[in-house]
């Protein structure tokens, strides 16, 4: 049992870490899910809105962690230069 409590216990954490990609990601679900409910609406398009917001909250989740590291070690040497 202390098993189970361990692993629920870093499942949560794991979607706690990072309440706004774990907020865009569900807000994306939800607006699909609310698409696909509208009467005379072809649920292909909330599946469009499913994989169309996945891939933009992939994106900004990259951008935002590429800019953090590089606020944190500073910007990449060019190819070539003789920086060190």
């Amino acid at each position: 049992m202390n098993i189970l409590k361990d692993v629920l216990s870093e499942l949560l954490s794991m979607f706690v870490a990072d309440a706004r990609l774990t907020t865009a990601i569900l807000t994306t679900v939800a607006a699909a899910a609310l698409l696909i409910a509208v009467p005379g609406v072809p649920p292909l398009a909330g599946g469009a809105v499913l994989l169309l917001g996945s891939v933009a909250v992939l994106f900004r989740s990259v951008g935002r962690e590429a800019a953090r590291r590089r606020l944190e070690h500073g910007p990449e040497p060019r190819p070539g230069s003789l920086a060190r």
